[in-house]
């Protein structure tokens, strides 16, 4: 059975200012960064543990073609995922593993 998904708004925010950015350059980057996120996040729902568990309660699933990193946790009880991060690569890697 596929989990859900939810963003948290730090999720959230970063997906839509990295949307934009991409929507600023060119719609057809931008088009396939949804599917990408889209993608991962359904590969993700449908097997959540077979990423990464890089840190504590996080897992991460990084995309091929965009330098992001989703970082996410289980709620096994309520068949949940949380993402917690829509990550960019050069970003400061100690507000990688936010506090939900």
């Amino acid at each position: 059975m596929s989990y859900r998904y939810i963003l948290h708004e730090y999720a959230q925010e970063d997906y839509e200012s990295s949307l934009q950015w991409y929507m600023e350059r060119s719609l057809q980057a931008a088009d396939n960064f949804v599917a990408a996120i889209d993608n991962a996040l359904q590969l993700i729902c449908d097997n959540p543990t077979r990423w990464r568990n890089a840190y504590k309660n996080y897992y991460e699933l990084g995309l091929k073609k965009y330098p992001f990193t989703i970082i996410y946790t289980i709620e096994e009880d309520e068949q949940l995922i949380i993402v917690s991060a829509i990550y960019h690569h050069k970003r400061n890697p100690k507000k990688k593993y936010r506090k939900i």
